[in-house]
């Protein structure tokens, strides 16, 4: 028989949950069980792998401390990766025991929380071990609580040799028809692997890359389509015969893209490239380019209007709506 127990608090001396585990572990050995511990505070980077541990237990205990508010996020995180990732068909053959110390107001809450959540996974019950310490000495020098603990370990032997059994309740059923849906269908085996990956940072990582990556080339598909209706527009609305020479870099800071034009007497070379250094750096929205080219409005009023912001020539710049005619 194999019982593993799982430790959500802080691992501090004064904690009244850990004096509580070590005599339950205690009581257990001497009954020829096997039992292991994991403390969740250790192993918080991987906790999302620790449901594999389930697959060779008979009975859990799950632990923790209430010292503000609830069962504490890595007690949580753990029953999260469980309800995602642990094999429920296992589970149905398991006991647990809650373990709830409370340096503060709460522990009945917490131990409905464990409770609540374990049977939602699908999973037996046994009566938990709740209480309020005020001072931990106090609590574990008094052998009237130590007697309490010694039964409980007990039980819970008990209760796994016994493979007792329940009633059914309403929690198991709403699982079963209500919350089905929002868990994927695997495997234990690809449940497995899935918790492994998602606990290797490298993966994830790797996943943040990859989603970088085509997101970069999502918005450069988008942005070449556009590009090329702009470019060819302003190449059709150039006015030759004017003589001038200018460059203009009209930079569309929602998209990020930047058209450069440089006017060279009859000539004229459009592209996105950068163009600080141009005559004329205007700064404005895609949506503004295209109520240009489009002739909904002009350069000059545009900037009138404050939809585009200027620096440089302002020659050259009032010169624009005589270069470019749409």
């Amino acid at each position: 028989m194999k019982v593993n127990i799982y430790y959500g608090g802080r691992g501090i001396i004064e904690d009244p949950t850990l004096f509580v585990i070590n005599k339950l572990t205690e009581v257990l050995e001497e009954l020829r069980v096997d039992v292991e511990r994991f403390n969740l505070f250790e192993q918080k980077n991987g906790i999302n792998v620790l449901p594999q541990t389930l697959k060779d237990a008979d009975g859990v205990i799950l632990a923790t401390t209430v010292e503000w508010l609830g069962i504490g996020g890595y007690m949580q995180q753990f029953l999260d990766a469980c309800w995602f990732y642990a094999d429920k068909e296992k589970i149905k053959t398991m006991q647990m025991l809650p373990v709830v110390l409370s340096t503060t107001y709460g522990e009945r809450d917490a131990e409905a929380t464990l409770i609540k959540s374990w049977e939602m996974l699908g999973g037996k019950v046994q009566p938990g071990l709740c209480a309020y310490v005020e001072d931990h000495v106090e609590f574990e020098t008094n052998s009237t609580y130590v007697a309490l603990i010694e039964k409980h370990a007990e039980d819970l032997y008990r209760a796994i040799n016994k493979k007792a059994s329940a009633f059914p309740n309403s929690q198991t059923a709403m699982r079963q028809h209500v919350l089905r849906s929002i868990s994927l269908e695997l495997t234990p085996q690809e449940s497995e692997y899935l918790s492994m990956y998602v606990s290797d940072d490298r993966y994830i990582q790797k996943q943040k890359e990859d989603i970088m990556e085509l997101t970069q080339l999502f918005k450069g598909m988008l942005g070449e389509s556009s590009n090329g209706e702009f470019l060819k527009e302003f190449e059709q609305a150039f006015r030759k015969g004017n003589g001038m020479q200018a460059v203009y870099a009209i930079v569309m800071e929602d998209v990020q893209k930047t058209i450069r034009l440089e006017v060279n007497g009859d000539s004229i070379r459009c592209a996105y490239e950068e163009g600080e250094d141009a005559d004329v750096v205007a700064r404005t929205k895609k949506e503004i380019v295209r109520q240009i080219v489009s002739g909904e409005t002009t350069f000059q009023n545009a900037f009138m209007k404050g939809d585009i912001a200027a620096k440089g020539n302002f020659t050259t710049l009032r010169n624009f709506d005589a270069l470019f005619q749409f």
